[in-house]
């Protein structure tokens, strides 16, 4: 497998990445659950926090600007987004380490372990042996009571939800992957990597179907 084919580019094609920011803020309701997930994270002075998946660096910027005493580092397979991310951060003067590549366990053992981990709207678009994968890495790479924390479409609990979850985000990134987070299987696999205490903190209603705000240590 190459590596143009390992991963989902955002939007789910390769020519629409320019407007990936552009299309979160006005389809997602961005604002409402970035902010909700900023919150769940509370990051606390000296605390490192890992953005798996961070795209363009939107999250990690907001933590940076919110939590200018905390370590905030990213990683992302997508060079494009990547890019993006670091001119991003190099406009607003923050400090972010951004890597690429995907979670492993030989980037925790450099980079790690960290106090919170978090990621947005990653797991619903990738395999369910992926999503299983990632979510037993972000546990190897915390601290003893360390958390996650992370926002993405989860249990579609409405018609209406299922419908606009149909019409958009499973129109870019396929049914096969997508569907098992419309099920609600976010918290199950959640607490199958060894996580207890797993609390959906949030429900955030999209145009693109509804975003979950997860917790868990």
């Amino acid at each position: 497998m190459n590596k143009e084919a390992a991963f989902t580019p955002a939007l789910g094609l390769r020519f629409l990445t320019p407007l990936y920011d552009l299309a979160i803020a006005l389809l997602t309701r961005e604002s409402i659950w970035r902010f909700a997930l900023v919150r769940t994270i509370s990051l606390r002075p000296d605390e490192h926090v890992l953005d798996v998946g961070c795209g363009t660096g939107s999250l990690a910027m907001l933590l940076a600007k919110q939590f200018p005493d905390s370590g905030v580092t990213g990683i992302d397979p997508d060079p494009d987004v990547l890019r993006r991310a670091r001119a991003k951060a190099n406009r607003h003067g923050v400090n972010i380490g951004f890597h690429e590549g995907f979670l492993s366990k030989e980037f925790l053992e450099r980079h790690g372990p960290f106090d919170v981990i978090t990621s947005s709207l990653v797991l619903h678009q990738v395999p369910l042996e992926k999503k299983i994968e990632i979510l037993l890495m972000i546990r190897m790479g915390l601290k003893t009571g360390g958390r996650v924390c992370i926002a993405d479409y989860g249990f579609q609990r409405t018609p209406m939800m299922r419908f606009l979850f149909r019409r958009t985000v499973q129109t870019l990134d396929g049914v096969t992957d997508t569907q098992p987070n419309a099920e609600g299987i976010l918290p199950i696999l959640i607490r199958r990597a060894g996580f207890s205490d797993v609390v959906e903190v949030e429900v955030i209603p999209t145009l693109t179907g509804s975003i979950s705000i997860y917790h868990a240590g």
